[in-house]
Order: C-alpha cells, then sequence, then structure tokens
C-alpha cells in the first residue's frame, strides 16, 4: 500500500486517535458528514481545505488499517489523491464547485475499476496487474461532481462466489478485514472493507457492490447506512462481474442523508449496460426529498421471521419508533417460496461464467488470466497464497455450465424472478397495502474462522430483494450484545426514494446508530456463542 506525506486537519474535524495498543483504541473520535465537510471547506479556515481533510484520512488509514487495530480495510491508497483534492481547492477558489461531492474523499470498493495508478484486484493474486487505466462510469460519475478518490477497499476475494466454506472479508491481497466494533467478529461481506473503513471513519462514505446481501450485510454488521438500488440505476460496465441479474453498486455511509446525496451522484444511463437504459428518467436529488415526517400516515409491511430474544426486542423498539412517527403497521408472513435459493444459485453459477469470461478479455496483456478456467488454473497452481483457509469448488460448478442460452438456466432466472418479486415482495405489500417492507437486515456478526469459514444465523433481509432486482435499504437499529444490527426498509422497483424517506425519518426519530470501539473481542458477557 502507498502512502504519502499527509496534511494535518484541525480536532474540530477529526480528532486524532490515540492507540493504548495495537489492538484497542483508546479515545472516541470525531465522525463529519458530507454537509460538515463542506461547512468546513466554505469556512476557508485553517486546515479546513479539501487537502487537508484527505491527508487527515489518509494518516487516519495509516495509522489503523495495518497498524493500531489493523482493520485490513483498504487495499491501496490513491497516489493522485492529493492532487485530485488540490484540484477540488482552486475550483473552490474560483467559485467553480461542481456539486455536493466536491473535495470529498470517497472509497471504492476493489472490484469497482479507476482510471488512476492503482489494481483492481477483486482480492485476487490473478489480477494483481490489472491496472487498467479506465473509469466504470459509475468512478466517472463522482469525478464530474468533483468527488476525491482516496483509495480502493478491501473485500470477499471475487466478491464472495468462490466457495461455499468462504471467510466474509478474506482476500489474497488484503487479507481479514476486521469489524471496528469487536475484532474478532465478521464485518461481512462482500463489501467488507468498505463498511469497515466508513464505520471507523477513514471517509464519510464508500462505494460497494451486492449480487445478495453484499451491501446491506457489511452496513448491517459495520453500523452503517446501506442502499442496494434497483437494478439499473447504476451501471455495472468495468466492474469485476458475478451476475448482470443481480449485480449493482451501491453507497455507503453512516447516514442516510449521506448515502443519499452519493446515490445521487451515481446514477446515469450507461449505453454499455442496457439495464440502466432508463436510469437518466430516475435521477434526481434523492437527499432534497428526505424528511423526518416522511412516515406520518405510510402504511408499512411488517415482516417478523424467526430470532433470538434480544434482537426481537430491539426490533420490537424500532417498530415502536416507527409507530410514533406516524407510520401504519400491518404484519405480513413471508410466503412459501419453495425452491427460490436453488434457482437463485444455478442464475448466479452460469452468469459467472459468461459474465467473468466477457470481462477478462478487456483486462490488459499484463493480466494473464483471461477465462474462468485460467483463474480456477491459478488458484491452483499458487494454493498457498489463494487457497490457505477454502476451495474454489463454487468456480468448478459455474466452469461446466452450459451458458445464457441453456434452458435450465432460462427457467431458473424465470422461476426466481417471479418467487421473489410478483410472488415474494410484491404479493406481501398488496396484502398489507403497503408502499414499505420492514424486516431486521440480519443477525449478529459472528465469530470470524479460518477453519470452517461464514457462520449466517438469524434472519436475513437480502435475498428477496437482491433477487427481484428491487431497492434495500439498512438502516442502524442499535446494538445487540454490543454488536450492531440493521434495519432493513424494502420497496418494489424503483422505490429507492421511498426507502431513503422512510429510513431517513427513523433514522431521525432513532438515534440509533453507536460508534465503534474497537474492542479485541465482543463487549456482550456471557451467552453470546449460538446468538442469532
Amino acid at each position: 500500500m502507498r502512502v504519502f506525506a499527509v496534511v494535518s486537519l484541525s480536532a474540530a474535524l477529526l480528532s486524532s486517535v490515540a492507540l493504548a495498543s495495537p489492538a484497542r483504541v483508546k479515545s472516541t473520535f470525531g465522525e463529519q458528514s458530507i454537509d460538515q465537510l463542506q461547512a468546513a471547506m466554505a469556512s476557508g479556515g485553517p486546515g479546513r481545505s479539501s487537502e487537508a481533510i484527505t491527508g487527515a484520512y489518509l494518516a487516519r488509514i495509516r495509522t489503523m488499517d495495518r497498524r493500531g487495530p489493523a482493520l485490513r480495510a483498504v487495499i491501496a491508497v490513491n497516489p493522485d489523491a492529493i492532487a485530485q483534492a488540490r484540484a477540488s481547492d482552486a475550483r473552490r477558489k474560483a467559485g467553480r464547485l461542481l456539486g455536493p461531492l466536491d473535495g470529498i474523499p470517497v472509497l471504492i470498493k476493489d472490484n469497482i475499476e479507476t482510471s488512476d495508478p492503482i489494481a483492481t484486484t477483486a482480492g485476487s493474486l490473478a489480477l494483481k496487474d490489472n491496472v487498467t487505466g479506465r473509469d466504470a462510469p459509475v468512478v466517472a460519475e463522482l469525478r464530474k461532481g468533483g468527488a476525491v478518490i482516496l483509495g480502493k477497499t478491501n473485500l470477499s476475494e471475487w466478491a464472495n462466489i468462490r466457495s461455499t466454506r468462504s471467510i466474509s472479508g478474506w482476500s489474497a491481497v488484503g487479507g481479514l478485514v476486521r469489524n471496528p466494533y469487536a475484532l474478532d467478529r465478521s464485518s461481512c461481506g462482500s463489501s467488507s472493507g468498505s463498511g469497515a473503513a466508513i464505520a471507523a471513519n477513514f471517509a464519510a462514505v464508500a462505494i460497494g457492490t451486492e449480487t445478495d446481501g453484499s451491501v446491506v450485510c457489511p452496513s448491517a454488521m459495520n453500523g452503517l447506512v446501506g442502499l442496494k438500488p434497483t437494478i439499473g440505476m447504476v451501471s455495472r460496465t468495468h466492474v469485476v462481474p458475478i451476475s448482470h441479474s443481480q449485480d449493482t453498486p451501491g453507497p455507503m455511509g453512516r447516514s442516510v442523508k449521506d448515502v443519499a446525496i452519493l446515490f445521487s451522484a451515481m446514477v446515469a444511463s450507461d449505453p454499455a449496460d442496457a439495464a440502466t437504459k432508463d436510469a437518466a428518467k430516475y435521477k434526481r436529488d434523492f437527499a432534497a426529498g428526505l424528511s423526518a415526517d416522511s412516515l406520518k400516515g405510510l402504511r408499512v409491511a411488517v415482516l417478523r421471521p424467526d430470532m433470538s430474544a434480544p434482537l426481537k426486542a430491539t426490533f420490537e423498539a424500532a417498530l415502536a419508533i416507527l409507530k410514533a412517527a406516524g407510520a401504519v403497521l400491518v404484519d405480513v408472513e413471508k410466503p412459501k417460496l419453495d425452491g427460490m435459493g436453488e434457482a437463485e444459485f444455478e442464475v448466479l453459477k452460469v452468469e459467472l461464467k459468461a459474465d467473468l469470461d466477457a470481462y477478462l478479455v478487456t483486462t490488459p496483456k499484463a493480466v494473464t488470466t483471461r477465462t474462468l478456467d485460467q483463474v480456477i488454473a491459478f488458484n491452483e497452481a499458487n494454493r498457498a497464497a489463494e487457497m490457505p483457509f477454502f476451495g474454489q469448488e463454487l468456480f468448478l460448478d459455474a466452469a461446466k455450465t452450459r451458458g445464457l442460452a441453456d434452458a435450465e438456466y432460462l427457467g431458473a432466472r424465470a422461476k426466481s424472478l417471479r418467487l421473489a418479486g410478483l410472488e415474494g415482495i410484491d404479493a406481501m405489500l398488496a396484502k398489507a397495502n403497503a408502499t414499505i417492507l420492514v424486516e431486521p437486515t440480519y443477525g449478529l456478526p459472528w465469530l470470524s474462522d479460518s477453519v470452517s469459514g461464514d457462520h449466517f444465523t438469524g434472519p436475513s433481509a437480502s435475498d428477496l430483494p437482491a433477487i427481484a432486482g428491487y431497492p434495500h435499504l439498512t438502516v442502524p437499529m442499535g446494538l445487540v450484545k454490543g454488536l450492531p444490527v440493521g434495519l432493513s426498509f424494502i420497496a418494489t422497483a424503483h422505490g429507492d426514494q421511498a426507502v431513503l424517506n422512510a429510513g431517513y425519518a427513523y433514522e431521525q426519530a432513532s438515534h440509533a446508530r453507536v460508534a465503534p470501539r474497537y474492542l479485541p473481542v465482543a463487549d456482550a458477557g456471557p451467552g453470546l456463542e449460538g446468538m442469532q
């Protein structure tokens, strides 16, 4: 990771971190929103430029990412970040600001290409030379708004699609991301680095990607707001793919407004991504529509999955806040959706081979793995580095699939889409005559386990909106046994503004987010193991 000289930022913006030991943060630290950072830069005071803010975040990464609590949330910092910040400061001085993100440092998940002189690896050594010199359109949109590309975040290697026994947050390039709330706990995946980095205040906002859960899970388990947008709102071009049916970049931040501001800059039509043909029609200032009164009179369908007693108590308290804010709560039951998961799995395997092969042939000649089969061979040849903990059985299964014209694949996609959408979310909302569905996002962060891999327990809200392509917002619901949990807001296609509105009103009423303490182990008392 390349780190260079940085400029200190005044304590009024970002307080310094005092480390009592390599594994523990002694002091709390300031967290600044996009609006607060913009106000600081507008004031023109000492240490309040974009250059100073960018330098302070880089210093914080240097202090905490490989030292201190050693979060391993950032794979690489951008050597051009300070130059980009200086350019923003020059625009500000000349009165030519480009928008609300001008001068704001943003972290980018390392499966999304940027034209900066850093590789896009998806966490794999097979892509260590993947310096493409091109921006993914979603990054190009951020640059148009003046954002500073601060660096690339760690992730579950290949976005968690290589093995059923994978360790969320681990990659051969970046190592294991650690949860800032308890360093022995998972940050979830695959956007684990984006989640841990924003929780640790390495930047105000970051971009993750989701196929099924990879924005909302790390957001929920790192005490963040995360939006999985409607499919087709944000381009996927030059993003290392899994599935063109379900992949999307999504914004992550510490508040709904920050996420809305970032999302507003990400939405754009892209001729190279047919799914985005109508995106420009839906583009707007999503932050401008936010109101603390958005829940008044809003009918909300409530899904109560099986969960532990402590999580249930937290969820019931969140529902009470929704009701007090004016929401009309209507209980619904999840329909029987037999075969949906199996159908989704078939879709992901087929599209992984087709989409990854199509991506790899566009990479620079220095990248010698040009097909999924060649990636599999690379992993075998570099087993000690690439597969010390888990294998690649999902890659092997995907390599055997028969392509996008295969009847079994086409039937699986039609089935999963119908069950998740028409017979799933649509049916529940219709039965309740509601526009928003709420439920717990996930259970608690589990222990990171290099032997057995992930231990998903408790509820999961991600599958239906991921498969259907519908928007899914998670907002902090507080701590359970000292660990963060999230509340999900789900709507039908292009209900992105609706979930942001509802999530914002809940956030303003609850103030449920608690900053992390970087504890070596969860401060949960006895009986945490087995908690959902």
